[in-house]
């Protein structure tokens, strides 16, 4: 899936343009998007970035992307990240790499979100992929038995046996609902549960464009 992954990556940097501050996701999909800016940046276009996870802006500065600080604008230009599931209306599970606290930021606070993936990203209906949700640890036990009452099995991401920690500090859980029938609702739902601090969930009204990158190396606009 890497040509179909960079061939959507390599469009969606076509539409940044010189003096744009870019929000830089995070994932296997968004490394060729960094990949692809930085070989733009080298070539003479000049833009600021700013990135959804510790990895992405390292990565960034290894390819000479400048990196900026939050305080230094007002709003984002553009923001292209991956996707885990994408339905027929643009719904979007995200933060397979647990990242999604950071990357729904960015995204809220851009002008235009760009989605890029394969095609294997697109489904019916989302659910299939766990939802993360990311959590304060503080009682965390409390707030799984409040997420698994509506409807799902939860579980604790782990890396090497020990509790996986975002870039935030806190856990990450994974639900499997199996399908979901109402994003939008269900996202309602999660957020009153104390505890939660995100969901997963982007609803289509944050996305501008979804670029589906094929394995012949050609996208479409989903």
């Amino acid at each position: 899936m890497e040509v179909a992954k960079k061939a959507a990556a390599e469009s969606a940097v076509e539409f940044i343009k010189p003096g744009m501050i870019v929000g830089l996701g995070t994932g296997t999909t968004a490394y060729w998007a960094i990949q692809a800016l930085g070989k733009k940046v080298a070539n003479g276009l000049e833009v600021k970035a700013v990135a959804s996870s510790v990895a992405s802006e390292e990565e960034a500065k290894k390819v000479g992307i400048q990196i900026v600080s939050f305080h230094s604008f007002s709003s984002i230009d553009i923001y292209i990240d991956g996707a885990d599931e994408i339905d027929g209306e643009k719904n979007l599970i995200k933060g397979g790499g647990g990242a999604l606290l950071r990357e729904k930021i960015l995204a809220f606070n851009s002008k235009e979100f760009i989605v890029i993936a394969d095609e294997s990203k697109v489904v019916k209906q989302l659910g299939k992929f766990h939802l993360p949700l990311e959590v304060v640890p503080f009682a965390q036990p409390l707030t799984m038995r409040q997420i698994a009452a509506l409807g799902c099995k939860p579980s604790l991401r782990l890396k090497n046996n020990t509790p996986f920690i975002t870039d935030n500090g806190n856990y990450i859980i994974d639900c499997d609902f199996t399908s979901i029938a109402s994003v939008a609702e269900l996202n309602i739902q999660l957020h009153l549960i104390p505890g939660v601090v995100e969901t997963g969930l982007f609803l289509y009204t944050m996305v501008a464009k979804v670029i589906i990158g094929k394995e012949d190396g050609t996208v479409r606009l989903l």
